[in-house]
């Protein structure tokens, strides 16, 4: 019956190789003539264009940054914004756009799907296959149990090491729906992506012929006379591959009038693979204690096949007449007939014989060694009944043939776009699903050679069992369960293949990295991708005309091995280049691991079928080099282009092309040093703060500024610069010096901002010292100087970080046993106060210490709600840390807001107007410093004193009427006729900015007054250069009685994101 599949493979292996190749062509020119689509617009920032209420603009509170407003969003309108990740474009904006401009997205609901019903199941449904049910015996008779054992140990660990890889990347950031193919051109680039995403594609799409072609040959055991072909060899190809066709047209068909229908026998399938799983290790143990009737008929030590097992049967075939005295086979005139037991049962002592490899070549006879026969070298004809193999086996070919059956692992990460918790439900669910089919292979390897006699696992068709299932021999209760469940289960993962691989085809397409699969984007109303759907069905048909199941597997077995390889890679790149925006929630990945999957994908695909992995590895150079010379260019942030921020003069071109991502951003830092007359570095911990936040990672630029005339200047630029390197080896900081001569400080300061650096190799950022005592300083270009500076950073777009109290700061020998680092994020201007305190942590300085993370709520804000948004964003963004919102009430301006902010105009217009000598200004600032002091504690000593009654409260509240009632009371003072008029404040925006510095700096004090950091938004100087004076005042105000403080400036751009 099915022996006549025996003699076809050599006409499918002339065959394969030209299908094979045709696949690839065939796709190409099918694209070619449906024509192209249209391209896309990606853009890489997130927009944080939206409108802001004339209210925001004076809000008391954060009067400061009323200016920003526009482009620096308040905490509270970027957390509601991001609350719902839901109604984010798949990657965002700053990912990717959305599949056409101005396209209305319909409401998705929420993603509810577990562990178990999202990931495990899946994972088990694509991983049990045919293979397990049509070719796992065999594997196991011929290889042996101990080596069976290493085969199914390799490729379990092959695919155990890719899913801890995966794992680290998927749960690094939101993966949306793309699973393997986002994961890996997210991660190594578009050319890489595009490349390993359609072998891929055409992995799954000829794993969808190979469980076509087990349901086919499924369907003999079934209806053995349903053949159309009468005959041996190519007869039975011929029947596979109608059978294979009418298969593929009605799955095809059922997947496109809709996938629901697939969704809805999903659980049946899996049902069937399960109960069949069952039934062979109930089939097992009852077989210990009564052995399944399945008697195999030996000619000597050769097997017989025994479909119909008479005497004139055999006397026929052995002999050339029915005539007693008649000429009969030599070996068949030696040798007895004898039966033997098929399956001896657990408690047999089969394993014994079982242990040992038998390999074979094509046309041996099933021999049992340890049956006794006369050896008579006498040659085997075909027209004798014996059982033959019909392929020449060897370790390498079981291997490319077993692998098939381990795949299915991204099933996962596939449906990470329906899982309620993708972090957490993908690792688990994959790693927990391989363990279940690894347990599950291994102990059936172990039991088939422990049941089942030698010979009969041998025999891939069960000719010496009447043409059952061999599996199914040892089920219990009956071999039809198996049949009947392995039927349906390969039926339901061919429609799998063939509902996947279309929608990754579809992905590609719409990433439009490869012009000419633009029209796979394309489907029906509801999203089906049609067209691809086309294309693989062809593709598939392709499978089907090799009409072996032996001969597609080692090509699937490529093209996955290649995606496995490829994840691998991702996830070692990845580690090794410790981009800040690595931070997998799964932690228990290395890059040795990695290192080592890919090594033994690599040689899986060599020892499997090495003229298939070239081809396999052609094909995706193919494509690579396409991409990169005539695909779209796009920017994912991948790891490739961030190894070239490392590499020299084609990295330096490259990163010409385009300002990084965001994943790839890491504070490129230029430190500005101040020399003094002696050319020593006034604040040498400025480069130490920068070197903690560096980790010896990126680029960094030491600058000073030394004034005068170049030509005259020259020696002592030298030597300037040579300070700056010792003091750069003494910190060991790597990066570069840079020494400007220039007339003016700020001109100098500003050349070097613009000119620093090279192509994509230039500062984003710029650390600068805060001028101390600028107050009580003789020279008011110090602090003039300081805020031109922060203005040509703002214009340059660069980040600004102004560490106060530097002297403070610890160094590198001075780690911080415990501590918090306190983040105050009043407004959103890039994420760089999220990003600056895990930059830190990663240095052994401010490991120990935990982050917490403070944010203000308005009257307006629900704070219970932002709370709930900022933990959430948070967790997207991998980043642990405690979360508090601080409630600030619309309060009157108090008299303490008033009188500083009087006092503060009045020492301006003071010092503007009257030429004090040096003493009479220090002593001029000294009464105004302790004069705030003394107002301060009463201030503080009222707002704090619940007692008070409401009378005394009013007196420190300024209203008309006590603004009448001062000014009249103070008319008459004994301050100088010229000074009278300054009592009444000129401007009140001045009084609201006070308010805010006063109020934000209480609160920060009472919260963290213990912090070892405080990091804070950083205002933007006024527009108007008349109120340079006002401003610094306003940040004195801001930082007052905190010890360490960070006052930090986004450049404009996004620099940390939560996806992956």
């Amino acid at each position: 019956m099915v022996t006549v599949m025996k003699d076809g493979f050599l006409q499918s292996q002339s065959f394969l190789l030209f299908s094979f190749c045709l696949s690839f062509s065939f796709m190409i020119s099918f694209v070619l003539y449906l024509g192209d689509g249209n391209s896309k617009i990606s853009s890489v920032y997130i927009n944080n264009t939206h409108g802001v209420d004339d209210d925001d603009f004076y809000d008391r509170n954060l009067a400061l940054f009323e200016e920003e407003m526009d482009t620096r969003p308040k905490v509270s309108s970027l957390l509601s914004r991001l609350a719902n990740y839901t109604n984010l474009t798949q990657g965002a904006k700053e990912h990717e756009e959305a599949e056409s401009i101005g396209e209305k997205k319909k409401a998705s609901k929420s993603p509810q799907m577990g562990t178990f019903m999202g990931v495990y199941l899946p994972c088990l449904q694509n991983i049990f296959g045919v293979i397990l049910f049509l070719r796992l015996t065999w594997v196991v008779g011929t290889a042996g149990i101990l080596q069976a054992l290493c085969i199914v140990f390799i490729c379990c660990c092959c695919t155990m090491l890719t899913a801890i890889s995966m794992s680290a990347i998927a749960t690094n950031g939101v993966v949306p729906a793309g699973g393997s193919y986002f994961m890996i051109s997210r991660s190594l680039g578009p050319e890489f992506g595009g490349a390993v995403g359609l072998c891929f594609y055409l992995g799954t799409t000829f794993a969808g012929a190979l469980y076509i072609l087990g349901a086919v040959e499924i369907l003999v055991y079934i209806a053995p006379k349903a053949a159309i072909f009468e005959g041996e060899g190519a007869a039975m190809l011929n029947n596979m591959r109608i059978y294979g066709t009418i298969f593929l047209l009605l799955m095809s068909l059922l997947v496109f009038v809709g996938v629901k229908y697939v969704n809805k026998l999903a659980s049946i399938f899996l049902a069937c693979v399960i109960v069949s799983i069952i039934s062979i290790y109930v089939g097992a143990l009852v077989s210990a204690f009564k052995e399944p009737h399945f008697p195999v008929c030996m000619l000597g030590n050769r097997t017989i096949n025994s479909h119909d097992v008479k005497t004139t049967f055999l006397w026929k075939h052995f002999c050339q007449g029915p005539e007693l005295n008649a000429s009969c086979d030599e070996y068949f005139k030696a040798n007895n007939f004898t039966e033997i037991t098929g399956i001896p049962g657990l408690a047999s002592g089969i394993i014994a014989e079982n242990l040992w490899s038998s390999y074979l070549s094509k046309g041996d006879v099933l021999e049992k060694r340890s049956l006794s026969s006369s050896h008579i070298s006498h040659p085997t004809s075909a027209h004798h009944p014996y059982v033959f193999s019909d392929i020449t086996t060897s370790f390498t070919l079981l291997v490319g043939i077993f692998f098939p059956s381990v795949t299915g692992i991204m099933a996962g990460s596939n449906r990470s776009g329906d899982l309620k918790d993708a972090q957490r439900s993908i690792p688990i669910g994959t790693i927990l699903a391989i363990l279940t089919t690894s347990l599950v292979y291994l102990s059936n390897v172990v039991l088939f050679g422990a049941c089942i006699e030698g010979v009969v696992l041998r025999d891939k068709f069960g000719d010496s069992v009447k043409g059952n299932l061999v599996v199914g021999t040892l089920a219990w209760p009956s071999p039809w369960v198996i049949v009947i469940g392995s039927f349906f289960s390969t039926c339901g993962a061919g429609l799998q293949s063939l509902t996947g691989a279309p929608r990754l085809l579809q992905a590609i397409a719409k990433d439009n990295i490869i012009p000419f699969l633009r029209v796979f984007g394309h489907g029906k109303a509801n999203g089906e991708p049609t067209w691809a759907l086309l294309l693989t069905a062809l593709i598939a048909e392709l499978g089907i005309l090799i009409a072996s199941l032996d001969l597609v597997a080692p090509i699937l077995t490529m093209f996955f091995l290649m995606c496995y390889l490829f994840v691998n890679l991702a996830c070692a790149l990845q580690t090794l280049l410790r981009t800040p925006n690595w931070r997998p929630r799964f932690s228990y990945y290395h890059w040795t691991l990695s290192f080592l999957g890919m090594t033994i994908c690599l040689a899986l695909m060599f020892i499997s079928s090495w003229y298939y992995a070239i081809v396999a590895m052609v094909i995706a150079g193919m494509i690579y080099k396409y991409i990169e010379y005539h695909g779209a260019e796009k920017e994912w942030g991948d790891g490739i282009r961030g190894l070239s921020l490392s590499a020299a003069r084609y990295a330096l071109l490259r990163l010409e092309e385009g300002p990084p991502h965001t994943k790839n951003w890491r504070p490129q830092v230029l430190v500005l040093l101040k020399l003094d007359e002696d050319a020593h570095v006034k604040s040498p911990r400025l480069l130490t703060f920068a070197s903690q936040l560096k980790a010896g990672k990126g680029l960094t630029i030491v600058g000073t500024v030394v004034s005068g005339n170049f030509l005259q200047s020259y020696g002592e630029a030298l030597a300037a610069e040579q300070t700056l390197k010792h003091l750069m080896d003494k910190e060991r900081v790597k990066g570069f010096c840079q020494c400007i001569v220039a007339q003016k400080p700020r001109e100098g300061i500003s050349h070097m901002i613009q000119s620093s650096g090279l192509g994509g190799m230039k500062p984003n950022t710029v650390v600068m010292g805060w001028p101390h005592a600028w107050r009580q300083s003789d020279d008011p270009q110090t602090w003039k100087t300081f805020i031109n500076t922060v203005r040509v950073t703002t214009a340059a777009h660069l980040a600004l970080l102004v560490p106060k109290n530097i002297s403070l700061f610890p160094s590198n020998s001075e780690p911080c046993t415990e501590g918090y680092i306190d983040v105050w994020w009043i407004v959103h201007d890039g994420g760089m106060l999220m990003l600056l305190p895990f930059l830190l942590r990663q240095h052994k300085v401010w490991r120990k210490c935990a982050m917490r993370i403070f944010t203000v709520a308005q009257m307006e804000d629900n704070s219970i709600q932002m709370k709930k948004d900022l933990a959430t964003f948070l967790y997207h963004l991998r980043i642990e840390a405690d979360v508090e919102v601080v409630e600030m009430h619309d309060s009157d301006i108090s008299a303490y807001t008033y009188e500083r902010t009087l006092m503060m105009e009045q020492r301006s217009q003071m010092l503007r107007q009257m030429r004090l000598s040096k003493s009479d200004r220090e002593r001029e600032a000294q009464l105004v410093k302790d004069r705030n002091s003394m107002l301060r504690l009463t201030s503080i000593g009222s707002d704090d004193d619940d007692d008070t009654d409401g009378g005394e409260r009013d007196r420190m509240t300024w209203t008309k009427e006590k603004t009448s009632q001062y000014r009249a009371t103070h008319s008459g003072c004994s301050t100088p006729e010229g000074f009278r008029d300054m009592l009444s404040i000129r401007d009140h925006s001045n009084v609201r900015r006070m308010h805010t510095a006063v109020k934000l700096n209480e609160v920060i004090v009472n919260k963290s007054h213990d912090a070892r950091l405080v990091l804070l938004n950083m205002p933007g100087p006024p527009r108007n250069p008349d109120g340079d004076e006002n401003y610094m005042e306003f940040l004195e105000v801001l930082t007052e009685g905190l010890e360490r403080v960070l006052l930090v400036r986004g450049g404009g751009s996004e620099v940390i994101t939560i996806y992956s």
